[in-house]
């Protein structure tokens, strides 16, 4: 279950914690609050394909950090909350 207070990337979903490496990066060089460093970096989004691309590149990360949950599952839970993160709201 997620904490309340917990910050995620809004476009991968990974939890960003308290580590500075982990965010992402404005055009200035400050820190992102919203994204991780995978995600965006200088002010731009490194990846350019569209939600259902990024929950595929997601699923095998989300498998290795939760042995226990099969690659569908973890690809139906990721296609219901993708959708609520900033970076794919429609």
């Amino acid at each position: 279950m997620k904490e309340m207070n917990q910050k995620f990337c809004q476009c991968c979903g990974m939890p960003l914690g308290e580590s500075e490496e982990l965010y992402g990066s404005n055009a200035d060089g400050s820190r992102n609050e919203e994204y991780c460093s995978y995600c965006f970096e200088k002010g731009a989004f490194t990846f350019q394909g569209s939600m259902e691309e990024m929950v595929e590149i997601c699923v095998p990360h989300m498998t290795k950090a939760h042995p226990e949950m099969k690659e569908e599952d973890a690809r139906t839970a990721m296609l219901e909350w993708f959708p609520t993160l900033k970076r794919w709201k429609q």
